[in-house]
């Protein structure tokens, strides 16, 4: 998928709203642990019902990793499922990686080919080695951490680097490295005060936002200082969603949360 084809689905579905399929097996309904696969049956019924309004989804793997080989199939199935119902929906998969060059080829094979996801989010620390085998993947992205909307974002990602916050020199930096044009960002949208200053630096990157919703961001401020000609921007919600009710109509429920935002980010659209 390419960044054109995200827009064109962004103004077609006049959302530009990211689904988080965190799974967690204590807070879905009770009738679907009696299933052969309930994380893949409660991921297939929220796709079903939320699939014309969101542009990408986005399992955090930890969620499914923590059940072993049973997870990790689980996973497999989600993917496979999204790409072959709905392939226009860009998938992300948020598994925040980043090692040696070697290592890294691994986990970008892993999900960007075997899985084929469209993105993984991977964290910049270990530098230009640790994420130049991501990049190198042709038609994918990947989806850099540079100001998360954590508590302990505050701990290394604002200290000053030099003459400036650690994050922009994150994000400065990274765009000189080899396949840079394949780069998106998390920016958290807790913060969002800081995206006049990150659009700067990365005027025409696609922005990963977590923290609308149950963490307490603003979506209008978010699209106020993040928007770019081309939206720019991937709004994550998760909980607010997917656990919108713990009954039979946990799917008809997670649609009507869906609706409320898709309807908020049409209106901006259209401002």
């Amino acid at each position: 998928m390419t960044t054109q084809q995200l827009h064109e689905q962004i103004i077609q579905k006049q959302s530009f709203l990211c689904v988080g399929l965190d799974v967690d097996l204590d807070k879905i309904p009770p009738h679907l642990l009696q299933t052969e696969d309930p994380i893949f049956e409660f991921n297939k019924a929220i796709i079903d019902a939320t699939h014309d309004l969101a542009v990408a989804y986005k399992p955090n793997t930890a969620f499914y990793e923590a059940h072993g080989l049973k997870g990790w199939h689980s996973l497999e199935k989600t993917i496979a499922y999204l790409n072959n119902m709905h392939p226009e929906v860009f998938t992300i998969a948020d598994a925040k990686r980043g090692d040696i060059g070697n290592t890294s080829a691994m986990y970008a094979k892993a999900f960007l080919q075997d899985m084929a996801f469209d993105s993984v989010t991977v964290a910049p620390y270990m530098g230009k080695d640790s994420v130049e085998p991501f990049l190198a993947v042709k038609n994918k992205f990947t989806i850099l951490l540079a100001l998360t909307s954590n508590e302990g974002a505050f701990d290394f990602q604002t200290q000053k680097a030099g003459n400036e916050e650690l994050y922009k020199t994150v994000i400065k930096t990274s765009k000189t490295w080899q396949g840079s044009e394949n780069l998106m960002y998390v920016v958290g949208a807790t913060k969002a005060e800081y995206f006049k200053e990150i659009r700067e630096i990365a005027p025409d990157n696609f922005l990963l936002v977590p923290g609308v919703g149950a963490q307490g961001g603003s979506l209008e401020e978010v699209c106020r200082y993040g928007m770019n000609k081309q939206v720019g921007l991937l709004v994550n919600s998760s909980r607010g969603i997917i656990y919108a009710s713990k009954g039979e109509d946990f799917a008809e429920k997670a649609r009507e949360e869906a609706l409320k935002i898709q309807q908020q980010m049409a209106v901006i659209l259209n401002k």
